[in-house]
């Protein structure tokens, strides 16, 4: 059973995917526009490529966290980048601050050694685990998280 789920809406990315897809849109049709001067198999690679472009910023606009008895899981968007955490490996669990340099999306943060999943502010939680590695997971509610997860460290 899921004691905690919530989903965190990143904002300032869905602008940013929009913003994008208006530039992608207003080069395609004034590409058009234009007299052929590639091949059409040029044309798909970069369609192709902008697609890409696409998918991978729309899937960093939300953030779903759902803590469960046996694991913390995280999915961005609809699911490409996802995650999954064991309680059993959890040593501890504290609300923290990120910086703003230290960005969103999923980061490797060398010091201190850590991930950061990450899709709007800067409030977080921060998992230890029992091996040492340590996980930012970014949330805009941060002490319903710790509370779920240390109710869930307490079973």
């Amino acid at each position: 059973m899921t004691q905690y789920k919530h989903t965190q809406i990143g904002y300032l990315m869905i602008f940013v995917t929009l913003v994008v897809l208006v530039l992608f849109v207003w080069a395609q049709i004034t590409a058009r526009a234009e007299p052929p001067s590639v091949d059409s198999g040029t044309n798909f690679a970069v369609s192709a490529i902008m697609l890409l472009i696409l998918s991978i910023l729309a899937s960093f606009t939300t953030l779903k966290v759902s803590v469960d008895e046996n694991y913390v899981r995280i999915k961005f968007g609809y699911g490409i980048f996802r995650k999954h955490f064991a309680v059993s490996e959890i040593a501890s669990v504290e609300r923290v601050k990120n910086h703003w340099y230290q960005g969103w999306g999923i980061r490797l943060w060398l010091w201190p050694k850590m991930w950061i999943y990450n899709v709007s502010g800067f409030d977080a939680v921060e998992l230890v685990m029992k091996s040492g590695k340590i996980y930012r997971i970014g949330t805009d509610n941060p002490e319903e998280l710790r509370m779920a997860i240390k109710s869930v460290l307490q079973l």
